[in-house]
C-alpha cells in the first residue's frame, strides 16, 4: 500500500481511510500480507520515503514525484500495488510499468473536479492532474469511495473501462468513535457545554466550504452556539480570510469559538459528542468520512447534498441535507441556517438522528466489511491477469 499520509503524519480523510484500511486488512484471518509504504520519515510500521537529494527546493509536485520513483524501486517483488491520492498514484503506475505489478487505485478526490488548486499551485497542479489520469487510465483497478464518486470518475475520465470501477464506501472504527459525555474536556476547549452548539471540523480548504458556513451563521438565532475546529490551512490567504470572518462573526454575537488545531481523538471525540448538531458545508465531497465519525459518536449531522454525503446521511432520519448550487451561494447559505436552528432549537429530534446515524455506522460503515470487500477487489484484478 502506497499513501503520502501515514500516523503521525495524517491530517485529511483520504489518510484516516488508509490507516484505518491497513489495520483492518491486517486483522483478516486470511488477509493478504501487507507492507506500507508512505511519505516521510522512518515509521515503525511502514517504510518512510524522504524527498530525494536536489529536489528539496523544487515544486511540491515534483517533490512527490521524485518520493514516487524511490517508492517505485522498492516495489519490484511484491504481488499488487494499492496507491491512494496523487501523490502515491505515480508510485503504483511506475511499479506498473517497470515491474508488471498489478495497479489498483482508491479514488479520494479528482483533481478536476478541485478547479481552485490551480490558483494556489500553478504548474504543480497542471502535473498532479496528469499524474492522476495517466494512474487511473492505466490501472487494472479503481476503487471508489462512493456511487456517486463512481459517477464522477466516469464522467473525468470517460475512456476508463466501467468493469475496471468498483464501489467500496470509506469505513469508520465505531470504537474510537462513540459517544463519549465529557462535559470537563468540553468546556476546557472554551466551549460551552451547557449550550446548545452546531459544530465544524474539517481543513481550512475552500472544498470544505467553511466560509459558505461561517456567512451562514449570521442568519442563525442569537443563543445558537457555533464552534469551528479548523485547522491546516491550504495558503495563508484562506487561513486569514476565515480568520477575518470569524472575527467579524465574534464581534456581532458570543457563543462563537474558533479552535486553530485538528485536535487529538481524545479530545476530539468527546467535542462531537457534545454537540448538538454536526455541520458539513462541503462544495465537493467524494464520501464525507467525517460525517461518517459524527454519526459514530451519535451526533446529527447537517450536511451539503454533494457527491457521496446523500449514501452517508440518510436525510430526515440522521440529519439533514441541503442543496449546493455553485451559481446561487446565497441560498446554500440560507438553508445551511435553517437547518442548523432547526435541530439547535428541537435537541430531541437531533439526539434521535444521532442514535439512528449511530446504528447505521454499526449496520453498514464497518471497516471489517470495507476490507473484506477490497480485498474482494484485490482477487478480481488478479484473476483477470491470470
Amino acid at each position: 500500500m502506497v499513501t503520502r499520509e501515514w500516523p503521525p503524519d495524517v491530517y485529511g480523510g483520504a489518510g484516516v481511510h488508509v490507516e484505518h484500511l491497513a489495520a483492518a486488512l491486517r486483522a483478516l484471518p486470511d488477509g493478504p500480507e501487507l507492507d506500507v509504504h508512505c511519505f516521510g520519515g522512518p515509521r515503525p510500521d511502514a517504510t518512510g520515503h524522504e524527498v530525494p537529494p536536489g529536489l528539496e527546493k523544487a515544486n511540491g509536485a515534483l517533490q512527490a514525484l521524485g518520493v514516487d520513483v524511490e517508492i517505485a524501486g522498492a516495489l519490484a517483488e511484491v504481488d499488487l500495488v494499492h496507491s491512494h491520492t496523487w501523490y502515491a498514484n505515480a508510485a503504483g503506475l511506475f511499479a506498473s510499468l517497470v515491474h508488471g505489478t498489478p495497479h489498483v487505485v482508491t479514488a479520494h478526490s479528482l483533481e478536476p473536479r478541485r478547479p481552485w488548486k490551480a490558483d494556489q499551485l500553478g504548474g504543480g497542479y497542471r502535473l498532479s492532474s496528469w499524474v492522476e489520469r495517466t494512474a487511473y487510465l492505466a490501472a487494472d483497478g479503481v476503487i471508489a469511495v462512493s456511487a456517486g464518486m463512481r459517477d464522477d470518475v466516469l464522467a473525468v475520465y470517460p475512456e476508463l473501462d466501467p468493469a475496471r470501477l468498483h464501489v467500496v464506501h470509506n469505513g469508520v472504527d465505531a470504537e474510537a468513535y462513540r459517544p463519549v459525555p465529557d462535559p470537563g474536556t468540553v468546556r476546557s476547549l472554551g466551549v460551552d457545554p451547557d449550550r446548545p452548539y452546531a459544530l465544524f471540523v474539517g481543513r481550512i480548504t475552500r472544498q470544505k466550504g467553511v466560509t459558505h458556513l461561517l456567512a451562514a451563521a449570521e442568519q442563525l438565532p442569537a443563543d445558537a452556539g457555533l464552534v469551528l475546529c479548523a485547522g491546516a490551512a491550504d495558503t495563508p490567504a484562506e487561513r486569514q480570510q476565515v480568520a477575518d470572518a470569524v472575527a467579524t462573526l465574534q464581534a456581532r454575537r458570543d457563543g462563537v469559538v474558533w479552535i486553530e488545531a485538528m485536535l487529538p481523538r481524545e479530545q476530539l471525540v468527546p467535542l462531537i459528542t457534545g454537540a448538538t448538531v454536526f455541520v458539513c458545508p462541503s462544495v465537493y465531497e467524494p464520501l464525507g468520512i467525517v460525517n461518517l465519525e459524527a454519526a459514530a459518536c451519535g451526533t446529527a449531522v447537517v450536511a451539503s447534498a454533494v457527491g457521496g454525503i446523500p449514501e452517508v446521511v440518510d436525510d430526515g432520519r440522521t440529519g439533514l441535507l441541503v442543496p449546493y448550487d455553485p451559481e446561487d451561494a446565497a441560498a446554500f447559505e440560507a438553508g445551511l441556517a435553517a437547518r442548523i436552528a432547526e435541530l439547535l432549537a428541537d435537541p430531541p429530534r437531533a439526539e434521535a438522528m444521532g442514535a439512528a446515524g449511530r446504528e447505521r455506522v454499526l449496520a453498514e460503515f464497518g471497516w471489517p466489511a470495507v476490507a473484506q470487500q477490497t480485498v474482494g477487489v484485490y482477487s478480481a484484478v488478479l484473476d483477470a491477469r491470470s
